[in-house]
């Protein structure tokens, strides 16, 4: 079975539609599919964002956007020129779904339900006529006679422009790097810290505004963040804690997770500095006990769990309490050292740092350096981001410059 097209788009995801879409509208005359190996399309669009989809980031300057990309910044910078959040945003509006900006700077549809966005693609593919192959996984690809050649486990197709917009596949990869292209091994990352450790385990649920840092066997820090912190029930979560997995993937990876952090729970307050405030405090409230008022607006709890640690009973009154305790306290308000034994997975966000080589792409229209019609949009490349709605930002950005690309040549 052997089917003709102008251009085969090879992943049902984020990135696949957004190139199909915009091609579509761009040069309604060419005959456009997507192929997809699942039983249905845009499935990690669906889980996102706990279910309401972060469809990017306000962030509206492309050198700033391009810093939250660990892999890819350098490389992102001249599209976004091109295509960036504001672009998205109006993309978007201008199809019917309206967008709201939320007070960490994510972005989210109105509608707070990714079915919105999953609707707004199908939609627009089904009525620019982009056919939707399902159950259809990419075998093959050869290029002769000036077209590609696609083997699937349903047939056989030929176009003039392929686009691998399949996110992190193994089988795709092993795939293009039997024709020659080079893959980064992917490693996790946007995952989160599993510590076991008594002075965390009665407080799930406390978040806290920190700076954390990794520290290398030799204790020197290797990795460092600041932001929001989440204690959960394994460990650690958080925008921090993600920035780390995120910058660190590949540094982390060889440690098999067995590393060992250090938080300052006052953020950039030094030991001296919070030994010099407790003091103060000791003289000001003699007759109040340290375990009942929490000190820079910590959460009760974890002030409680740091002061017990610290080996000064509940009891104990300011007035009774020795320098040497307090200073025992101020290193482990601002020098916690925490032992990691593992990860987990952030929510549904699977992740990888690890794709096709940057090197081999051109990035003002995301064809391969090494064959011609040949084009990589989304999580396929060796690009990826920390949490925030970045990672579909690159998405787009790809998609639409693929698109753009193609448009004007056929």
């Amino acid at each position: 079975m052997n089917h003709n097209y102008d251009v085969l788009i090879a992943g049902g995801g984020a990135a696949g539609f957004f190139t199909a879409v915009n091609l579509a509208e761009a040069a309604p005359h060419l005959k456009i599919a997507i192929f997809e190996r699942g039983k249905q399309v845009l499935s990690k669009v669906k889980v996102s964002g706990g279910g309401r989809c972060n469809v990017t980031h306000a962030e509206f300057d492309p050198r700033s956007l391009a810093t939250h990309y660990p892999r890819g910044e350098k490389e992102l910078l001249g599209p976004f020129h091109s295509f960036m959040t504001g672009d998205t945003m109006a993309w978007f509006e201008e199809r019917g779904v309206p967008l709201k900006i939320e007070e960490d700077g994510r972005i989210f549809p109105e509608s707070d339900s990714s079915q919105t966005i999953i609707n707004c693609f199908t939609t627009a593919a089904s009525r620019l006529g982009v056919e939707v192959l399902l159950g259809c996984g990419l075998r093959e690809i050869a290029h002769a006679d000036g077209r590609w050649h696609v083997l699937t486990t349903s047939g056989e197709f030929a176009c003039h422009s392929l686009v691998i917009a399949t996110g992190s596949s193994t089988k795709v990869w092993d795939l293009l790097t039997s024709k020659g292209h080079s893959i980064v091994p992917p490693v996790p990352s946007l995952f989160t810290f599993n510590v076991d450790d008594e002075r965390i385990t009665d407080l799930p649920g406390v978040s806290r505004d920190v700076a954390v840092q990794v520290l290398g066997t030799d204790r020197k820090v290797i990795l460092d963040s600041e932001g929001p912190l989440l204690i959960t029930h394994w460990g650690f979560s958080g925008p921090a804690i993600l920035k780390l997995s995120a910058w660190g993937a590949r540094l982390l990876e060889p440690t098999g997770y067995q590393f060992e952090i250090r938080i300052n729970w006052l953020g950039h307050i030094t030991p001296e500095e919070a030994l010099s405030a407790l003091l103060a405090t000791k003289g000001v409230h003699p007759r109040q006990a340290l375990h009942t008022y929490s000190q820079w607006e910590l959460p009760k709890r974890l002030w409680q769990q740091m002061v017990r640690y610290s080996g000064i009973d509940a009891t104990v009154t300011w007035a009774d309490v020795s320098k040497s305790q307090l200073q025992e306290l101020a290193q482990q308000l601002t020098k916690s050292r925490f032992s990691v034994h593992g990860k987990s997975t952030f929510k549904e966000e699977f992740v990888t740092a690890g794709g096709i080589a940057l090197e081999e792409v051109n990035f003002k229209t995301f064809e391969s350096k090494l064959f011609e019609n040949l084009y990589f949009a989304g999580e396929v490349l060796n690009v990826d981001a920390i949490t925030g709605g970045f990672n579909f930002q690159n998405a787009w950005t790809g998609g639409f410059l693929a698109a753009r690309s193609i448009a004007a040549k056929i």
